[in-house]
């Protein structure tokens, strides 16, 4: 199409985030005449997946763009290397997610992507090992001076860790009892419910305070353990331990190859455009004003950043949100060693795992600039395996609920002990990271004022597993779209003639 000047549409998509995406992929067989732009040249909105330069290009719009409400402070870091050192491989050997999320094996995603047809052109990996950091541990299992502590998957896991005495154990298995039917006792949590989980624990099941770090490890909770309630906590430790078994022995999440959610974010767009949809990169909407926008009996009419009018009955796109605790610290990290220690094998005949977690509890880490108790970090370990990065290195994915700063310096720190964790030779070093805050968003352009047909998806969660809620909102959008035509959501037969590459 050489021009969108005067065009109408029945559905106009703003960005290609997931939710955006997801979308498109709901409407792909709707005969809706659909138009998806996105202002950026590239796919996947706030869950994008950059090769190196691409980084660096974002690094450096992002600190030209004084007004973008989602990503801020960004700053890449390639320290020194001596020439016989490890070095970084060419730009288009790494992949790196701006926001990295585990996939856990009963999320309703997996089921619309088998549903919708779309699973055959992604690739899930498994992710293995979940890692606690401890200052103050002796165990014969953990790695280097016992700084990293395995988390147990389950009963067998408890069972089979000599580390533990027979009253730690005893504790340990009546709330893993009791976690898989929590939902059928609220008596046991009610009164628990707004208090911290660890009090919880300690009042209820007896678990010692050296165990509850790698039960509230599971949670992912950026918080400290006393603004974790039971109420968060238990729902995401039974999702955790329900999952596992579900895809093959030993794991319960997985991660999308080759760049996160950015994966299924370009697989949704494309069964779009296999579907009609037109799509046009690098191409937003023009500052809305009143006298731009009007209602007309054709739809909503607005500009496009070049000039170019269009017409839609539908106008859907994002939302950023303005809460302080929505905004959080990350880096990505490339690191010279595969840290392959990380990565044992989780369970016989179960797939070699590519990603592992590792919790920094509140409390492990100090700042000289911060007198109080620091929140968690929360690093993903991915290795090659993923497509993120060549063989013989890893990325770090780091997060952390502290701001500005303090909070970049308390990622580093994480990192810092991470790698100074690992009795390898040669000690690993980093070969390149980028830091920078992120604000929870579906996507930041300025919309046509309220009207029942212009629809904002709320800002997605900053969790580290994939929200379900995102499905819902999708869902609630495309019902209202479609109204009475609306067929089962997500579920599609296979084209007549399919395509691999479709």
């Amino acid at each position: 199409m050489e021009t969108l000047d005067n065009t109408e549409w029945d559905v106009l998509i703003v960005g290609t985030g997931l939710q955006q995406s997801l979308l498109a992929l709901a409407l792909s067989r709707s005969d809706k005449k659909i138009l998806h732009v996105d202002e950026n040249d590239f796919y996947g909105g706030a869950e994008a997946a950059f090769s190196l330069q691409e980084a660096e290009e974002w690094a450096q719009r992002m600190k030209d763009d004084t007004v973008d409400t989602v990503f801020s402070d960004v700053t890449i870091t390639k320290p020194e290397v001596a020439d016989a050192a490890p070095a970084l491989s060419f730009s288009r050997a790494y992949s790196l997610s701006l926001s990295p999320q585990v996939i856990y094996a009963r999320s309703s995603i997996l089921g619309c992507l088998v549903s919708s047809r779309v699973y055959r052109q992604l690739e899930f990996l498994a992710v293995g090992t979940w890692w606690v950091y401890s200052t103050g541990a002796q165990s014969k299992s953990s790695l280097s001076h016992a700084r990293l502590l395995k988390v147990p998957n389950g009963r067998e896991d408890v069972f089979q860790d000599h580390d533990l005495d027979f009253k730690a154990k005893r504790a340990l298995m009546k709330f893993l009892r009791f976690i898989s039917e929590y939902e059928e006792q609220i008596e046991v949590w009610e009164e628990h419910r707004q208090r911290p989980f660890s009090d919880f624990l300690t009042e209820q099941f007896k678990v010692p305070a050296s165990l509850q770090g790698p039960l509230l490890a599971l949670t992912l909770s950026p918080a400290g353990p006393d603004r974790t309630t039971t109420e968060y906590a238990l729902p995401r430790i039974a999702r955790h331990l329900r999952s596992i078994g579900v895809f093959g022995a030993g794991f319960g999440a997985v991660i999308p190859k080759w760049g996160g959610l950015s994966e299924i974010s370009q697989v949704s767009c494309r069964a779009g455009a296999v579907g009609g949809g037109v799509y046009v990169l690098g191409k937003g909407i023009a500052p809305i004003t009143e006298g731009i926008a009007k209602t007309t009996e054709n739809g909503t009419k607005l500009c496009l950043k070049d000039g170019e009018v269009v017409t839609a009955k539908w106008i859907v796109g994002g939302n950023s949100s303005t809460a302080s605790q929505d905004t959080y610290c990350r880096s990505m990290t490339i690191v010279s060693s595969s840290l392959s220690h990380l990565f044992p094998p989780i369970a016989e005949e179960a797939p070699a795992p590519a990603a592992a977690v590792v919790v920094f509890p509140s409390g492990s880490l100090a700042l000289d600039s911060q007198a109080e108790e620091l929140p968690p970090v929360h690093v993903f370990v991915h290795s090659s395996d993923t497509g993120e990065c060549p063989s013989g290195q890893c990325v770090l994915y780091a997060s952390t609920s502290m701001h500005n700063q303090d909070g970049f310096a308390l990622l580093r720190k994480a990192i810092e002990s991470l790698l100074s964790a690992q009795d390898i030779t040669p000690s690993p070093t980093i070969l390149w990271s980028v830091e920078y805050q992120q604000r929870a968003s579906s996507g930041s352009e300025a919309l046509p004022f309220d009207n029942d047909h212009v629809v904002r998806f709320p800002p997605t969660s900053m969790d580290l597993a994939f929200d379900d809620a995102v499905l819902e909102n999708v869902k609630e959008v495309w019902q209202k779209i479609v109204g009475d035509e609306a067929g089962e959501f997500l579920v599609f037969q296979d084209r007549e003639a399919y395509d691999d590459d479709e």
